[in-house]
């Protein structure tokens, strides 16, 4: 168990870097017009916000700590 907390805890550390650090984006799909069975669609690229990020480095710093300190 305490090897488990240890390895999520540095999954989301090294995704929260990644977020924070990069550019990473998800796509948006929005439909502005819709007239009838007539759809116009549009696919847009959103940036993952930062704070998400830090609080991925956050949380995965404390399951790391957690996870050492923890006896067996």
């Amino acid at each position: 168990m305490r090897i488990a907390i240890i390895l999520a805890g540095i999954v989301l550390l090294a995704l929260g870097v990644w977020v924070a650090l990069g550019k990473p984006t998800y796509p948006s799909t929005d439909t502005p017009i819709k007239l009838g069975q007539l759809e116009v669609k549009t696919t847009v690229d959103k940036p993952i916000p930062a704070p998400i990020g830090y609080a991925g480095i956050v949380i995965g710093g404390v399951l790391i700590v957690a996870g050492a300190m923890k006896k067996k």
